[in-house]
């Protein structure tokens, strides 16, 4: 990562902006309900961080956004609870805000001494912030000496919060740089991105192709294998010419899906059977069945115990294993059979060598589930952010920050 982290910057008695990912879960969308964040791995990220900043003598102004609020009006997705559980985690008061930008959080700010902190209102509360408003951007900049970016998980989303501030900070003259949780993500999926070590094998699952096509694209230039499970499989066979059921089919994914798989030859494996049932439901009666014989009234929500087998013999001996997208409705437990075994096949690699990242979003939440997030190498807090490094895309959150030397 050629990119400048706190590491690189004087922070003694400075006033530092930091852009946070605390987008996390909440126990109620009920504003008049005692709301509570129920799972606090986003802000438990972000503390290597925060504490770093402030064993170091500064003072800190946090922001993020939560949820997607249409507006202000939107007080379920107030920071609120978001300060309460930080200030348990970091053991000191945190002062919320309860606005984005104005004379309330200016006012607070002038007070600051080091040590302290301060939790601004959700960022998506400011109509300016999706828009990437010049105007947000200074006066976020403004209230800091430095800029520093560790949500990772909305660094492809060019806001007020993530980018135009950079931009702000920089042309008042001050640094915008990464924080640990930004560089961990960066060297660990940068690896894939760069210079992969082989062999070298991607896990791609989830719903749809149309989703991932670059990704597949980028991958097939990169990776020795990419082994195809979830919905998204059900149109990669349905294109090979099965019949396919009532299972999740793109019909305008097709043509693509035919296009990767004559791209891929025989480097993208498909599952060779499938876990079926006739309704989607946790209680559905479920069969095990060969690609070729799904039954007309049923779908796929699972890959099969063959399938799996495959999956097994083509992952031995591989250096590097990324993983983005469930094998299948992991979210009932007869159907997350195919996803909670990969994952045990995974973490029995990693004690092999094997490096293993798992790419964010439904796969995170798959491992987290199964229990087994601390067997990986790495697991990501941003989905699209990284299914957007892993397209080799440029994340418009990480080009703006301070390069260094």
């Amino acid at each position: 990562m050629n990119k400048k982290t706190i590491r690189d910057i004087d922070i003694r008695g400075k006033k530092v902006l930091v852009r946070v990912d605390f987008n996390v879960p909440l126990s109620s969308k009920n504003p008049d309900d005692h709301i509570t964040v129920t799972d606090d791995t986003r802000i438990q990220a972000a503390m290597p961080t925060l504490n770093y900043l402030l064993e170091h003598g500064a003072a800190l102004i946090l922001c993020s956004h939560l949820g997607r609020p249409k507006s202000d009006a939107d007080k379920q997705y107030a920071m609120n609870p978001v300060a309460r559980r930080l200030s348990e985690l970091i053991d000191r008061p945190v002062q919320k805000m309860d606005e984005v930008v104005g004379e309330s959080v200016t006012a607070a700010v002038s007070q600051m001494k080091p040590g302290d902190i301060i939790l601004l209102e959700n960022t998506r509360f400011h109509p300016g912030e999706k828009k990437n408003d010049p105007q947000l951007s200074r006066q976020l900049a403004a209230l800091a000496d430095v800029y520093v970016n560790d949500a990772f998980g909305s660094a492809h989303r060019a806001h007020a919060s993530t980018e135009g501030v950079a931009r702000a900070m920089r042309a008042k003259g001050g640094p915008a740089v990464a924080g640990f949780l930004m560089e961990k993500e960066l060297t660990a999926l940068g690896t894939a991105v760069t210079n992969p070590p082989h062999p070298y094998i991607a896990i791609m699952g989830g719903a749809k192709i149309s989703d991932k096509i670059k990704l597949i694209e980028n991958l097939l230039q990169k990776a020795d294998k990419i082994l195809i499970g979830g919905g998204m499989a059900n149109t990669f066979l349905k294109a090979q010419g099965h019949h396919m059921g009532k299972s999740l089919v793109e019909q305008d994914a097709l043509d693509e899906a035919k296009r990767l798989l004559h791209l891929a030859g025989n480097r993208l494996l498909l599952p060779v059977d499938l876990v079926v049932a006739d309704q989607f439901a946790a209680d559905a009666h479920a069969e095990i069945v060969e690609v070729w014989g799904v039954p007309p009234e049923s779908m796929a929500l699972d890959i099969g115990p063959n399938t799996l087998e495959q999956f097994y013999l083509e992952l031995q001996g591989a250096r590097l294993v990324v993983w983005n997208g469930p094998m299948g409705v992991f979210e009932f437990d007869q159907f997350a059979q195919g996803t909670n075994k990969l994952a045990l096949l995974l973490a029995e690699l990693v004690e092999t060598g094997t490096q293993v990242i798992i790419g964010g979003g439904d796969s995170a939440a798959a491992v987290t589930k199964a229990g087994l997030a601390d067997k990986m190498s790495h697991v990501s807090t941003g989905g699209g952010a990284s299914l957007e490094l892993l397209e080799g895309k440029t994340l418009p959150g990480i080009a703006v920050l301070d390069d260094k030397a």
